[in-house]
């Protein structure tokens, strides 16, 4: 696995945990489509943040 794919593994693994949904390793075919989203929207959110971060030297946009 790739640096960049074992990241996005992670950060991944990381919203799951915040939504309190239970991924397994491998096939994860079976959750819903509301978790699924959930994951996701988690995701988005949290890169948003990052880049916001990055692109103000560490200051958060208000």
């Amino acid at each position: 696995m790739t640096k960049n794919k074992a990241m996005l593994q992670a950060l991944k693994t990381e919203a799951a945990n915040a939504v309190n949904v239970n991924l397994k390793q491998g096939y994860n075919g079976d959750i819903t489509a509301r978790e699924a989203g959930s994951i996701g929207g988690e995701m988005v959110k949290r890169m948003i943040a990052y880049a916001e971060q990055n692109m103000n030297g560490g200051n958060m946009m208000k």
